[in-house]
């Protein structure tokens, strides 16, 4: 028997690779001996093969090559299920239990092997051959999120002037180097929490551990506001949230340069009590004539770049929380913004104007009529 290079490359590497299954390892190693001359007898010998194992393997890779070393396909045992039973079983896990009279919430692999077979679409029927059903197609009906339905008549145009300014336009003309994007927002009650035991530091097959048990130390307000591209980021720690700490954290920003001389400064703000409103927008324009006040739609709060910052914060900082006093939380807030501030980027945003197409597109399918009455809603 002779081999190629790349043959006997890739039989070595079968019979000497540590992920390579038993079998497929053997068959290597039978082709390689074959190919340096040994019989059929001293290869079974040298293997622990029956001979016949060896003639069959060594006769497969001389008609068929590598990869005639796989196993053939086989018929298997017959389908204990037909197709559409599969497919009412499907249909099933798509439908909300209630629908049907069934006192869940949701349906679990057990439930629906069981309700399969108390409808008689299927005899006795175990939970792991309906989990794999749903596998096929990628069904989890125990699982559920939640989710806030669009019901502002003007979202379109609001969400649209949002994802304008983050491709560096508005109204249709292309932002100038003198003019910047702000997104702004505050993240209540961050607590300090006292720990009554100290916090243990990870170690070898031991994650870091926490004590439950904790002491109280206060609550403070972060409010943060983020360039949205130059990536850098202004924050201050206030008692509580309001109108006279979001002014706060705008002075804070705009009397610092570049921002004080620009032409033009746009806070992305959500619709919270500090800054709800045309009041709002006047106040902003009234103490700082440069500043302009742009509102994410209502219950659009993903839209505001300062929610992703404010996630970091979470993960990074804040949890898990184990602080001796509000002061420590300060310092901790106050330090991490240097740090980042020195090798932030620029978040990707992908969210686009054609992704706001496509989403309204299908909201209107779940609410048919409801694109007509929000885009009449204004014109009344």
């Amino acid at each position: 028997m002779v081999l190629t290079a790349a043959e006997r490359h890739r039989l070595k590497k079968m019979t000497y690779g540590h992920k390579t299954p038993h079998q497929a390892r053997q068959r290597a190693s039978v082709v390689l001996l074959a190919a340096r001359g040994r019989g059929n007898a001293r290869i079974a010998a040298e293997t622990h093969l029956h001979v016949d194992t060896v003639r069959t393997w060594r006769g497969r890779f001389a008609h068929g090559g590598l990869p005639a070393l796989a196993d053939r396909k086989r018929s298997g045992r017959p389908a204990r299920f037909t197709p559409v039973q599969v497919a009412e079983a499907k249909a099933l896990a798509c439908q909300l239990p209630a629908e049907s009279g069934i006192p869940l919430s949701r349906w679990s692999c057990p439930e629906l092997a069981a309700e399969l077979t108390a409808r008689g679409i299927t005899t006795t029927v175990s939970a792991s051959t309906v989990r794999r059903w749903l596998r096929e197609d990628a069904l989890k009906p125990w699982q559920y999120q939640s989710w806030i339905f669009i019901t502002d008549p003007d979202f379109r145009p609001k969400a649209q002037r949002v994802l304008d300014l983050y491709a560096r336009s508005f109204e249709g003309e292309l932002l100038g180097a003198d003019e910047y994007v702000i997104s702004a927002d505050e993240k209540t009650s961050v607590q300090a929490r006292c720990r009554c035991h100290p916090t243990l530091a990870p170690g070898q097959a031991r994650a870091m551990r926490v004590n439950h048990t904790y002491k109280r130390g206060g609550a403070l307000a972060y409010l943060a506001a983020y360039d949205v591209h130059e990536a850098e980021v202004f924050g201050r720690c206030e008692p509580t949230t309001g109108i006279v700490p979001f002014m706060n954290l705008v002075e804070q920003v705009m009397t610092a340069e570049p921002y004080a001389r620009a032409k033009r400064v746009f806070w992305i703000v959500d619709n919270g009590s500090s800054h709800r409103g045309k009041k709002s927008i006047d106040r902003l324009a009234a103490k700082f004539p440069n500043a302009v006040m742009v509102h994410t739609p209502v219950h659009a709060s993903w839209l505001n770049q300062i929610e992703i910052f404010f996630s970091i914060v979470q993960r990074k900082v804040v949890a898990p929380n184990d602080f001796t006093n509000l002061d420590q939380v300060r310092k901790r807030l106050r330090a991490f913004e240097d740090r980042y501030n020195t090798t932030a980027q620029p978040f990707q945003w992908k969210f686009t104007t054609s992704d706001l197409d496509d989403l309204l597109a299908r909201l209107d399918r779940h609410q048919p009529g409801r694109h007509e009455e929000s885009s009449i809603a204004p014109a009344t």
